[in-house]
């Protein structure tokens, strides 16, 4: 086993259209207004920026987010990730009555030594810093919604 390798998977009812949660993932430079954790977002081009995210750990990573899909109709926006995460993360919408259902999955491998170095020892506070760091981005994106 690959110590170093991460799967994720959260869901989020939320109480707005598919449409505008979909607007509102999509444009990854305002998460910082609505995600704590995401710090900063630096496009790059139009297909791409640096993000950096800090959660509860006082450990900053840092990422290339390249787009991959954009599929409006079908709900998906998914990502490729290179830097301290490897890996890919994607969005799919789904309609639940007047709310929708986000679901969220991300495959990464850390490639810092220091994570490296303790992905086993680590491991439960690694899952459980983005654990919390999903409850408030649907916190914070429950809000952000609300709001326009």
């Amino acid at each position: 086993m690959d110590w170093s390798h991460y799967r994720f998977h959260s869901e989020w009812e939320l109480p707005a259209p598919s449409a505008a949660v979909y607007a509102a993932l999509e444009r990854a430079e305002n998460y910082p207004l609505w995600w704590p954790q995401v710090r900063e977002v630096t496009p790059v081009d139009d297909h791409s920026g640096v993000i950096r995210i800090r959660s509860t750990l006082p450990y900053d990573i840092t990422f290339t987010a390249r787009a991959a899909r954009r599929d409006p109709v079908a709900g998906v926006l998914e990502i490729a990730m290179t830097g301290d995460l490897d890996g890919w993360a994607r969005w799919t919408l789904d309609v639940t009555g007047p709310g929708t259902r986000a679901r969220y999955d991300q495959e990464v491998r850390v490639t810092t030594a220091l994570l490296r170095r303790l992905a086993v020892p680590g491991r439960p506070f690694f899952r459980a810093n983005h654990a919390l760091m999903m409850r408030a981005g649907r916190r914070g994106l429950r809000t952000y919604l609300e709001a326009v």
